[in-house]
């Protein structure tokens, strides 16, 4: 991370302000971030390991996580997978990582850990807050669309105002990445959507990436995730979504 301009006098949050958690085994690292985020109107809890994070998660409520790869015991990687493996409200937490291990296997890893987004280090302070800001509008509900609310294709329902995904009355969780990939192909139901589009804002990733995402989404909607019937490749161009009726 580049330096960032010291501040005189600490601001205090709003008291509707999102609270970030900060996972990183460097404690200068930790101390930039909580100055610089704080900064930014945030309000920010700190934590140097997987187990400090998760003592955290237990008494707090977050709104994101901004999570180190490398730190000692359970690595970033493990401990994204050990979150969304949970069955409390902690699996639905967005997950920003960030890394010094900016190898297309390593984003790859990341998302199919279940993370949201990854930035790699070093990086601008700037691009992390937009990032930032970019997971939480994402998270927020959107407003009912004004025509077609719902989407139906096998035993899911996909509700596009609520990003929420149902297989029969049972929720099913999402990444925010997902969530967003999702809606674009839902709402565009039938038609092709290229990588780059379902990439999303600033480019998530490559064609690699998007492609391991798609894969991580047909394995929750389709019974044969190698034999997609809603999921569907459209060869050399991206993918389509089709729905019942």
């Amino acid at each position: 991370m580049n330096e960032v301009p010291a501040t005189t006098v600490a601001p205090i949050p709003a008291d509707d302000a999102a609270h970030l958690l900060i996972v990183d085994d460097d404690r200068r690292i930790r101390v930039l971030l909580q100055r610089y985020l704080a900064d930014q109107g945030y309000r920010v809890t700190l934590a140097g390991s997987a187990e400090e994070a998760l003592a955290c998660l237990k008494n707090f409520s977050f709104d994101l996580i901004v999570l180190d790869v490398m730190m000692p015991g359970q690595n970033g990687f493990d401990f994204a997978a050990r979150l969304r493996a949970d069955s409390t409200d902690l699996a639905q937490v967005p997950i920003l990582m960030l890394t010094a291990r900016t190898e297309t296997d390593d984003r790859i890893l990341g998302f199919e850990s279940g993370i949201d987004d990854f930035l790699g280090k070093p990086f601008e302070p700037r691009e992390l807050s937009l990032r930032i800001a970019s997971i939480l509008r994402r998270a927020q509900p959107h407003p009912a669309a004004t025509q077609v609310t719902h989407v139906r294709f096998g035993a899911f329902t996909f509700d596009l105002g609520r990003g929420e995904l149902r297989r029969d009355q049972d929720l099913i969780r999402l990444t925010e990445r997902e969530r967003e990939m999702l809606r674009l192909l839902a709402e565009n139901a039938g038609e092709t959507v290229t990588r780059e589009a379902l990439g999303g804002p600033g480019g998530a990733g490559n064609e690699r990436t998007v492609d391991v995402q798609v894969n991580r989404l047909r394995r929750k909607i389709e019974s044969d995730p190698a034999n997609p019937l809603h999921l569907q490749t459209v060869r050399g161009a991206g993918y389509r979504l089709l729905l019942d009726g």
